[in-house]
This record gives structure tokens, C-alpha cells and sequence, in this order.
């Protein structure tokens, strides 16, 4: 009897002792990458492109890979190209007299991915004396996806164009997506104020933007709401 009480008590020590482990800390997610070259609004002499961006840090200090992916539209849809290295630059052929749109993403050895970088938009150089299509609009105000507690809304955007050529802008605004009414054509100004808008509904609205050249480049759908 009093070797299996022995025994009992030897056990229960062991598994006290075995169950206390704590449990290995989470995998945390590197930080995100910061691009260096193309940077926003570059015009890329040469067609091979030299992606270059600063190293993330991951905070268990593993090894990283970059997704390096870039597009002709800033939705990324589709991937024009992409590659995954573990160094900080990568070298990449394009089409040229082209606006492209490249972010980078880092992945730890395991698999989690820090948040994609910002979007940055470039052209890569065209023929002789091809003429650069402008840069896409920028929006200004109102914040995309913010509520409208005003009668009318003041659509402001920036806007710019490689060869410095004078640029003006056509304005669609609807309640339909994507716009089709265009409230203003060729108009010079970055800016447009809106008829009177209806309460609780959702508006978009985007920019064409030319260049006088027969270039002009279309800006994303961009939307509000009001009360």
C-alpha cells in the first residue's frame, strides 16, 4: 500500500511539473516595407525597372522574403508581374510609354505577411517623342467612403502629367456605380461643386484627366455618403 502511494505521489509531481509549460509566444508579422525607387509620380527612363525598398524588420528577428508586385491598374487586378526575393531591389522588365503601379510585401518563414506597402504609380519611357499620358488623379476631398453633412459637396483632386503639358479634366458624378453623368468637361480647375445632394444616398464620382497631347488617363471611382 504504501509503495503505491509512493507511486501516486511520484506521478502527480510529474505531471504537475510536465503540465506548467507556458505556451510558445505568437508569430508576429514583420512591418511593412518602405519603397525607395520607383517612387510616386517617376518617370523610369529605362523600361527595366529597378525596384528598390528598405528591409522590414520582423520582431522574432526570422528570415524574410519580398513580394514585389506590380500592375497597370492600382487595384492590382490583374498582376501585370511579380516577383519574391530575399534581397531589397529586384530588377523588372516592362512595356514602355506605360503608367505602372507597384507595392511590396514582406513574408516572414512562416508564412505571415506584413501589411502591403503604399501604392506607388511610375511611367516607364515611350518611343522617340511619344507623348506620356497624365498621371491618375489624386483625391483631395471629400475623404473616400466619409459622410456629407453639407447641402452641396466641394470634389477636389490633384493631378499631373510627365511632360508638363497643361491638363484639364472632365467631372462624372452619379449615384450609380461607376458614373456615367458628366457634370463638367474640359474644365481647368481641381475642383467641382456639386448640385444639391439628396439625403442618405451614396454618390461616386471620378476624374478624366487630359493632357491636349489625345492622352488622357482615367482616375478611379471614388464615392461619398450623406446623412
Amino acid at each position: 500500500m504504501k509503495k503505491f502511494l509512493y507511486l501516486a505521489v511520484i506521478g502527480i509531481v510529474i505531471w504537475s511539473c510536465g503540465g506548467g509549460d507556458d505556451p510558445p509566444p505568437a508569430n508576429k508579422a514583420p512591418s511593412t516595407p518602405v519603397q525607395v525607387y520607383p517612387a510616386n509620380n517617376e518617370l523610369c527612363i529605362n523600361n527595366a525597372v529597378n525596384f528598390q525598398w528598405n528591409a522590414s524588420t520582423d520582431p522574432e528577428g526570422k528570415s524574410l522574403t519580398y513580394l514585389v508586385e506590380v500592375s497597370k491598374s492600382s487595384s492590382f487586378s490583374p498582376i501585370t508581374d511579380s516577383k519574391t526575393v530575399n534581397t531589397t531591389s529586384t530588377l523588372i522588365s516592362l512595356e514602355k510609354g506605360i503608367v505602372f503601379y507597384w507595392r511590396v510585401t514582406a513574408k516572414d518563414n512562416e508564412g505571415l505577411s506584413s501589411s502591403p506597402s503604399s501604392t506607388n504609380e511610375f511611367y516607364t519611357e515611350g518611343l522617340g517623342d511619344s507623348n506620356y499620358l497624365p498621371f491618375s488623379p489624386v483625391i483631395v476631398t471629400p475623404e473616400l467612403g466619409s459622410t456629407v453633412q453639407t447641402a452641396t459637396a466641394n470634389l477636389k483632386w490633384t493631378a499631373s502629367d510627365a511632360d508638363n503639358d497643361p491638363l484639364t479634366y472632365d467631372v462624372y458624378f452619379d449615384t450609380v456605380n461607376p458614373p456615367v453623368t458628366i457634370k463638367s468637361s474640359n474644365q481647368t480647375a481641381t475642383n467641382y461643386t456639386t448640385p444639391t445632394l439628396e439625403a442618405s444616398k451614396t454618390y461616386y464620382w471620378k476624374i478624366v484627366v487630359k493632357d491636349g497631347q489625345g492622352g488622357q488617363t482615367t482616375g478611379q471611382v471614388w464615392n461619398f455618403k450623406t446623412d
